[in-house]
C-alpha cells in the first residue's frame, strides 16, 4: 500500500495540489491516519527541490495542528476514540510507560518520541491522556516535527536524487542517528552545563 502511494506521489509531486495533499496527510497522521507524510514529502522535494523548505514547513505546521487533534482525542475522548486507535497500533499497553517517560522528562520526552519512527499519533494521544501542559506540548511538537521534516527535506535538497534510495531504505537509521545526537545534546545540557 505504501509503495503504491509513493509511486502515485512521484507522478503527482509537481502538481499545484501536492502541498494540500501533504498537509492533509501530515495532519491526519498525527492523530489517526497510518501513512507517514514522508511518503509524500520525499517525492515532492525530489521533483521540486527549490521548494524543499516550503514543503517541510507545510508538513510541520499541519502535523502540529493534527497533533492538537490527537491531544484532544486523548484528553477528551480517550475511551471512545483514543483507545481504539492505540489498539490498532498495538500500543494500548505502552501508555503507562509513555506517561512515566513524559512525567520524568517532560518536553524532551515528546521531542524524542516525535523524532522516532513510532506513530506520532501515539505520542499526541498519550500527551492528551496525561494532560501534559498544552503549551509545552505544542512547543515540543513544533521542535520534533520540524526536526524530522526539515532533516528529510535538507538531505534531499543538498544531496538530491542519490539520497532518495538511501532515505527510502534507511529512514529509521537516519532518524535513530539524529535521535542519538539529540539525546546526547540533552544529556550534555543536563549534566555538563
Amino acid at each position: 500500500m505504501l509503495r503504491g502511494i509513493y509511486d502515485w506521489t512521484m507522478r503527482k509531486a509537481a502538481s499545484d495540489k501536492a502541498p494540500s495533499a501533504l498537509a492533509a496527510v501530515s495532519f491526519a497522521e498525527s492523530s489517526f491516519f497510518p501513512i507517514p507524510p514522508d511518503v509524500m514529502l520525499i517525492p515532492m522535494v525530489l521533483s521540486r527541490r527549490e521548494k524543499a523548505w516550503w514543503y517541510a514547513t507545510v508538513a510541520t505546521v499541519a502535523s502540529v495542528l493534527g497533533g492538537l487533534l490527537g491531544y484532544a482525542i486523548g484528553y477528551f475522548l480517550y475511551d471512545a476514540v483514543g483507545l481504539p486507535i492505540l489498539k490498532f497500533y498495538g500500543r494500548e499497553h505502552a501508555l503507562d510507560g509513555f506517561m512515566t517517560f513524559v512525567h520524568d522528562y517532560g518536553v524532551p520526552a515528546v521531542i524524542i518520541k516525535g523524532m522516532t519512527p513510532i506513530p506520532y499519533k501515539v505520542v499526541t494521544i498519550a500527551a492528551g491522556v496525561g494532560k501534559m501542559n498544552l503549551l509545552a506540548f505544542i512547543g515540543a511538537s513544533i521542535v520534533a516535527r520540524a526536526m524530522r521534516f526539515f532533516l528529510v527535506a535538507g538531505l534531499l535538497y543538498f544531496a538530491g536524487e542519490p539520497i532518495r534510495a538511501f532515505i527510502e531504505k534507511r529512514l529509521t537509521l537516519v532518524m535513530t542517528a539524529f535521535l542519538v545526537l539529540l539525546v546526547g545534546g540533552f544529556v550534555a545540557v543536563r549534566y555538563i552545563f
